[in-house]
């Protein structure tokens, strides 16, 4: 209490207490207001908010983003300092805080970077500025719905990019940038990743599609050609994510896809087969066979007897006769593919993480996929971790370090190990097929019946999964490394000058364990005992690295022109090692391909064998890049490289490929600068040279095989060439002349943007021209060899290619965007290796297209009509025995007979058009999405149908008397090994192809942010999506020709997106 009264006491009756107290008050209140938590709303132009827009405090690493209504909220701002608005495609904002705490702010587009900055190679421009023809594909695009790998994800997404579908679990179908070039030499693109040209066996699918940033596809010479020899097929340059200066964040995707696979061309019923199968029997021979009008019992036990299957199938189908009348009903109906197909289920997960400020930082993800495909026995994983680091601890220096690991497995499942034939199924689903649905699977004791339907050419597919296994093991280390000295940061007279270092390792190693036990349909013997096992195990390592030594100047003088160079020398080098072991015979199955030793490699039965290589090339490079633009008007880009490859002759290996462009923006022209509905008009022509050197790398090279020759001494080694005693298979004879491969392709196109970008797009058509072909020739056999390869032939290739992007619908709550594109394109053989003349054997023919059928047309199916059977006569006067039903040749020169003069190019094998069309719907917070694919003007072979009732049969519709309009000829009797009992069968397979495909449906939904604000949520989202989940036209009965067989993958994926 006496205390209390002091301190009373003593601010009564003390001033000078009193003063400071309310000092030391003052600069306390004065010190908590110098920061503050600003919050607002940022919009674009028409009031709609920006999303994922950058709001930091200049020179610090206090940064925010706005979340999907434009809010953002940042802590710790100086009360009488800055903070800058960011978004790409709008000019910076700047804003004072003068002591505010809301801040909303309006962003404008920036005309000078239109949209986006693209990669173009060894560097990036703004899009404005690309003079050259090339596609640029968003993470956004990419990420539509979950796929496996990148190719994926970017089919349907840039126009003249032709990407198959393939179904198998860790399968890739193909990919053609502008068509097909070249004959024999590769045909695929060149894949760059974080500025590293992919040389390995795998290109991009091992990267996890949720760690790529963008994808840009480099198709015109000009823009190719400062690959020289690597760009000859297009270029796809994947960048992937980094991280960015801002505030930690925290970021997880995952999905569930389920799949099932859905059948265009099932088997027949048992009942149909049963009928079809007496149409058969009695076209074969009316006199023997009961007519299919009035079936006998003994007529059937004589078609379906067979004591290969212990006449259960037989058994089954006296079923029917169970009550002395046909009652079809009464069989057992067996879908053999009910054994083989699964459920699809597949899982995948990514967390990543990003953060840092101006000096550094970092991106990390971990990724998992988990893919069981619908077909037992197949099945993919992938393990993949990405790191990248960016670090600039001064103004004139930066370092960058990325590296994307992977590691997968995948079991590929049945295919044609060890098959009895090499020309069946490749698949367990198409074996399943193959069985008759009137067959049974297990005879009375449980067992499985090896040949079911009594035919040794059918085998069973029961647990063949468990018999069979090929699995493999891939371990994939992507590395890119590199400097940057920017020199014109350290002095000023050097202003826009850098140097850069980048090294970029790419380390593969696979590795295949195959086995095949003693009880698999392939190797059991014929009494049901167990036959021979196999095995074989595969390794494969490749290592390349590309160092890139690169000055690059760029700089802007009177502030109208615009001048960058680039000066680049880089080299390259691959090796490849591989082995390979195999053996017959071992000693317990649980061994399968891990005890080769256990295995006498004397004994013939035991047929063992091994083998190992290694291949080395190497590739160095000289590059001078010139890019000059007036007034953001005029451009001009200017290139050569000078490439040298190790595979190609000495005196050849070097050559010099150049390219140019010119583009025009008309919309800066003073004529046109009024027009406010036109944002951009650039018009564009380029012209450039490609090489292509993709052959082995000891073409130039002499090459000499090694035999063991038996001597009363022993076995002892020889070496030979082509030594008709002891070589079974001639090598060709080693070219010391063998050089470039070389394309010339013109361009010309022209981009627009109108009604402030919301329509906006592109047209190019292009010319290319193939010299000196790589191609294997034959050569007269006195030479001791029968073929060389050489530079002749030509090619040529034009095409067109059409994107438009629109906005339709764009207010406040709702948006529709769409995205079309679609090209055409055709390619033609100019000369082959003997000048002019035709080369029939490689179904090449000059002034047709590169890859096509060649053989015998069809007039449809003889019918039972006086016209027809007139001409029959006349065929069947020559030695044929055509009757009704059967497929009518067509015959080109009019003599009644079918001679090599009667072939004909029947259709190119690639389509001339393909299609792409994307559109999203956004209402608040609501977003739904399609897209449909499409591929036109080709011809696909289905192979026709035997119709031999000693195979399986698809249920299509056939000849007979009352349906004479069927699709196909009507069936024969006959060996299943002895091909068709109408000889022209076949000719019914080839069909003109075409087809437009809804590839996804999507419907997804983004919480508001003001709901996730408590829980310190960036941003969430839940999405549904329908894959593959109907075809609009399909041209081919009973095909799907997305995946170019009978079936296809129909799934449902569910997933969900959540950021911290």
């Amino acid at each position: 209490m006496n205390n209390f009264k002091s301190l009373r006491n003593l601010v009564v009756h003390s001033p000078r207490f009193i003063l400071s107290a309310l000092m030391v008050l003052a600069v306390s209140v004065a010190a908590f207001a110098q920061t503050l938590t600003v919050h607002g709303t940022v919009v674009d132009p028409d009031g709609e908010p920006i999303i994922g827009g950058t709001v930091l405090v200049p020179g610090t690493n206090k940064a925010a983003a706005t979340d999907i209504d434009g809010n953002y909220s940042l802590t710790g701002v100086p009360s009488d300092g800055k903070i800058e608005f960011r978004y790409v495609g709008y000019v910076n904002v700047t804003e004072n805080v003068n002591g505010r705490s809301e801040i909303n702010v309006k962003m404008n587009l920036d005309s000078q970077m239109l949209d986006e900055v693209v990669v173009v190679g060894y560097g990036v421009q703004k899009k404005s500025d690309v003079t050259g023809a090339m596609t640029n594909v968003s993470a956004k695009e990419l990420n539509t719905r979950p796929v496996s790998n990148a190719f994926e994800a970017l089919q349907g997404k840039a126009a003249g990019v032709d990407i198959t579908t393939s179904e198998r679990p860790g399968t890739l179908g193909s990919i053609y940038i502008r068509g097909q070039r070249s004959l024999t030499a590769e045909g695929g693109p060149l894949y760059v990743v974080d500025g590293v040209p992919l040389m390995s066996a795998s290109a991009i699918e091992t990267l996890n599609p949720r760690d790529i940033e963008s994808i840009d596809v480099l198709k015109d010479a000009s823009a190719t050609a400062i690959y020289g020899s690597r760009g000859a097929n297009g270029v796809i340059i994947v960048t992937t994510r980094n991280g960015k200066p801002g505030n930690f964040s925290l970021n997880y995707s995952g999905s569930v896809t389920t799949s099932r696979i859905v059948d265009r061309a099932k088997s027949m019923s048992a009942e149909d087969f049963v009928n079809f199968k007496r149409w058969a029997a009695y076209n074969l021979d009316p006199e023997t066979y009961a007519s299919p009008y009035a079936p006998t019992k003994e007529n059937d036990a004589k078609i379906f007897g067979s004591a290969l299957d212990g006449n259960t199938s037989y058994d089954n189908v006296m079923r029917g006769w169970a009550t002395g009348t046909w009652n079809p009903s009464a069989m057992l109906d067996t879908d053999w593919t009910d054994y083989v197909t699964q459920t699809g289920i597949s899982t995948e997960h990514t967390l990543s993480a990003s953060g840092g400020n101006e000096k550094m930082n970092a991106y990390g993800s971990f990724g998992y996929l988990s893919n069981d495909g619908t077909q037992k026995g197949q099945w993919y994983k992938r393990y993949t971790g990405k790191v990248s680091v960016n670090i600039s601890p001064v103004k004139w220096f930066e370092i960058q370090a990325s590296i994307n690991a992977s590691w997968q497995e995948q079991d590929y499942g049945i295919a044609r190990l060890k098959a009895r034939s090499n020309s069946g199924p490749d698949a367990i689903y198409d074996y399943a097929k193959s069985i008759f649905n009137h067959a049974i699977p297990y005879d009375e004791d449980g067992n499985r019946i090896i040949n079911p339907g009594g035919e040794n050419t059918i085998y069973t597919v029961i647990g063949e999964q468990e018999h069979t296994t090929q699995k493999s093991q891939t371990f994939r280390a992507l590395g890119s490394f590199s400097a940057i000295l920017k020199l014109g940061e350290i002095w000023e007279p050097l202003k826009g000058l850098q140097y850069k270092i980048a090294f970029g390792p790419d380390f593969r190693h696979w590795r295949e364990g195959a086995y095949v036990d003693g009880f698999s349909v392939n190797t059991i013997n014929a009494d049901g005992t167990e036959g021979k096992n196999w095995a074989r195990l595969q390794n494969r390592r490749d290592f390349s690295w590309t160092l890139d030594n690169m000055i690059t100047y760029n700089r802007t003088f009177a502030k109208k022109h615009n001048v960058g160079v680039t000066l680049l020398q880089t080299a390259s080098k691959w090796d490849v090692e591989t082995s390979s072991m195999e053996a017959n015979n071992l000693a317990k199955d649980s061994y399968k391909w891990n005890a080769f030793n256990t295995v006498d490699l004397l004994n013939k039965d035991n047929a063992a064998g091994m083998s190992s290589g290694i291949t080395e090339r190497q590739l160095e490079s000289y590059m001078i890049r010139v890019n000059y633009g007036f007034d953001d008007r005029y451009l001009l880009t200017l290139s050569g490289r000078w490439d040298g490859a190790s595979q190609l002759a000495a005196g050849k290996k070097w050559d010099f490929f150049p390219s140019a462009a010119i583009a025009w923006r008309l919309n800066q022209e003073a004529f046109l600068r009024d027009y406010t509905w036109l944002n951009n008009l650039k018009l564009r022509l380029g012209v450039g040279t490609t090489g292509n050197a993709a052959v082995s790398p000891y073409s130039t090279l002499g090459s000499i095989n090694s035999y063991w020759l038996p001597t009363p001494n022993g076995n002892q080694q020889i070496w030979v060439t082509n030594e008709p005693y002891y070589v079974k298979d001639l090598t060709g004879m080693a070219n010391q002349d063998l050089g470039w491969e070389k394309t010339t392709q013109w361009n010309v196109g022209v981009d627009f943007g109108f009604f402030n970008n919301r329509l906006s797009g592109g047209i190019d058509m292009y010319w290319s021209k193939t010299n000196d072909l790589l191609m294997s020739t034959t050569i007269p056999s006195l030479t001791g060899y029968n073929t060389t390869l050489a530079n002749v032939g030509k090619t040529s290739n034009k095409g067109v290619e059409v994107t438009i992007s629109a906005v339709p619908v764009e207010t406040r709550y709702f948006n529709w965007n769409t995205n079309l594109n679609f090209a055409w394109q055709k390619d033609k053989i100019d000369e082959l290796a003997y000048g002019k003349n035709d080369m029939k054997d490689n179904s090449w023919f000059i002034g047709e297209q590169l890859s096509i059928f060649y053989g015998y047309k069809n007039d449809g199916i003889w019918q039972d009509t006086p016209e027809d059977r007139a001409e029959m006569e006349k065929w069947n006067a020559n030695g044929y025995n055509f009757t009704p039903g059967n497929v009518r040749p067509h015959d080109m020169d009019g003599d009644y007979k079918m001679t090599d003069e009667d072939r004909v190019v029947l259709g190119n094998t690639r389509p001339n058009w393909t299609l792409g069309w994307s559109n999203n719907f956004t209402y608040r917070g609501i977003e739904l999405g399609f897209q449909i694919i499409g591929r036109f003007g080709y011809y696909f072979n289905t192979g026709g149908q035997p119709m031999t009732a000693t195979a399986n049969q698809y249920a299509f519709e056939y000849w007979t008397p009352e349906n004479p309009d069927a699709t196909y000829q009507k069936p024969i009797l006959a060996q299943a090994t002895a091909g068709s009992g109408d000889p022209y069968a076949s000719l019914l397979g080839y069909q003109k192809a075409s087809f437009l495909k809804m590839r996804n449906i999507s419907i997804g939904y983004n919480f508001p942010a003001r709901l996730l604000e408590k829980a310190t949520i960036k941003n969430l989202k839940i999405y549904a999506q329908a894959i593959n989940p109907f075809s609009i036209y399909q041209s081919v009965d009973g095909y799907d020709l997305d995946t170019g067989k009978t079936y296809y993958n129909r799934s449902f994926a569910f997933g969900l997106e959540i950021g911290f």
